[in-house]
């Protein structure tokens, strides 16, 4: 594969126009790198195609001629799943143009959106006709619904609603091939053969483009309440999970919690962010319950949820929301706490799971080793407790060379990931496998397993085109 010749720029930048086939380095630059600079890539085209069958034609264009195809979305992710390799024989696919939500019916409990469409434009449109799409990112104003199909996004809600999989009913999808399958289905019972939409959903781009997506609706809660609670150790926290899991049953729509470090970092870096305790603890967490009849059941619900925790020792302090501002403000800090390390100089991530329970081992194990490693790294825990999904993320040392620390990623990695593992665990519980793990799952996953993906890829993209290098390594 080479760098595409103009003839061929030429005609794939006639599907879909002058105007939305990018070729200017400027136009392009925003398209080759992630947000975590780990990867920067090249390339000489980018197209934004207005419709299905302008990705189709596309598509057939790319298979017919070899030319790699790199979907892009909202560009919102941390694994290099979006950028173009460095070799410049890519070509990027943006899907921002075709941003519809296409039909909406509030009585079957779905719409119908494009792949394009932002995810915040779809909660706006749930909420219109008084029903909520629970998907909720920190990156949900930028995020597409096509990206998050094909990473299989969690975000804050899964204890409750489940990822995006759960999320969605049917697809729209088009093949490396040209061709289109149209599985827009909005039936939640349907057994007819293999479920196409599920080898889709989470495959990162590597089979086809989605285009389209039936997504749930639910009823909007009538009642919605969040506490702030301090709580001295990971295994205070768990209990208090499964306190409130046996108190508050569905109504419990969060839970998350964060060391104090990465709290402080956010109180520190983030506009408008306060402690709203006033006293400082090791560990905090943040719950969430929403309720279908009323504003006081909530309310009533969480006051008793804390009274019984207080009395069983395992709360040190705690705040109730006031109002929905002071609920905005609670889950902003929670949402910014990744931007929040920023400035705190290199930062090495891990997106992780692991079984709920295991939850306080594996921190204290992690802690211990990281520290050996690394002394005076800066540990920044934090995540979805209620689904075990941990963001496990490293703040270089104070003082440290940014680029030294860096440089120590993929150790750092595989010793985190080995105590994962240990538990049962999953290098990548949201963020997908990209670029960032590829390897790294070639190694963990048992052969067979590969071969099967293997084989999958290799039936969806026979020319293998599609989003090459991602997830899987390329063959040839």
């Amino acid at each position: 594969m080479t760098t595409p010749a103009p003839e061929l720029i030429a005609r794939f930048s006639q599907i879909v126009g002058p105007a939305h086939a990018l070729t200017e380095a400027a136009d392009i630059e925003p398209y080759l790198t992630e947000n975590r600079g780990l990867y920067r890539g090249r390339t000489v085209l980018v197209l934004k195609p207005g419709s299905t069958e302008d990705v189709s034609a596309i598509l057939k264009l790319a298979s017919e001629t070899k030319t790699p195809v790199v979907p892009a979305g909202g560009r919102t992710g941390h694994v290099g799943g979006h950028v173009p390799r460095e070799d410049g024989t890519d070509i990027v696919l943006s899907l921002e143009r075709m941003d519809r939500i296409r039909s909406i019916n509030a009585a079957g409990g779905y719409l119908i959106a494009d792949g394009g469409a932002i995810l915040a434009d779809v909660q706006k449109a749930a909420d219109e006709v008084d029903r909520l799409f629970p998907l909720s990112l920190g990156s949900e104003g930028s995020a597409r619904i096509g990206g998050n199909l094909s990473t299989n996004a969690g975000g804050t809600a899964v204890l409750a609603y489940g990822n995006m999989r759960a999320l969605c009913l049917g697809l729209e999808v088009v093949l490396p091939t040209g061709e289109i399958w149209n599985g827009l289905r909005s039936l939640k019972k349907d057994n007819t053969g293999y479920d196409l939409r599920d080898l889709f959903i989470g495959a990162e781009g590597t089979l086809g483009i989605i285009t389209g997506a039936v997504l749930k609706l639910f009823p909007k809660p009538r009642g919605h309440q969040v506490a702030f609670a301090a709580v001295e150790t990971p295994e205070k926290a768990l209990d208090l999970f499964n306190l409130a899991s046996n108190r508050c049953a569905s109504a419990l729509t969060g839970f998350e919690f964060m060391a104090r470090m990465v709290f402080d970092f956010t109180v520190k870096h983030t506009e408008g962010a306060r402690d709203p305790l006033a006293t400082k603890y090791p560990w905090y967490t943040l719950i969430d319950v929403s309720t279908s009849d009323s504003q006081q059941s909530a309310d009533q619900m969480l006051e008793t949820l804390l009274e019984e925790a207080f009395e069983a020792g395992l709360v040190e302090d705690a705040v109730i929301a006031k109002s929905q501002g002071e609920i905005d403000e609670l889950w902003h800090m929670r949402n910014t706490m990744s931007e929040a390390q920023k400035p705190e100089g290199g930062s090495i991530k891990h997106d992780v799971s692991v079984p709920v329970s295991a939850i306080p081992a594996f921190l204290h194990e992690a802690d211990a080793a990281v520290v050996n490693a690394v002394p005076g790294a800066r540990i920044c825990a934090f995540g979805h407790l209620g689904d075990g999904n941990i963001h496990y993320n490293i703040s270089q040392p104070e003082g440290a060379d940014k680029a030294e620390f860096m440089g120590r990623w993929g150790e750092v990695n595989k010793l985190v990931h080995a105590i994962v593992l240990s538990h049962g665990g999953s290098i990548s519980a949201e963020h997908g496998i990209g670029r960032l793990k590829r390897d790294e799952l070639a190694e963990i996953r048992e052969p067979i397993e590969i071969d099967l993906m293997q084989r999958i890829k290799h039936a969806f993209d026979p020319a293998g085109i599609m989003n090459p290098d991602k997830v899987l390594k390329s063959r040839g």
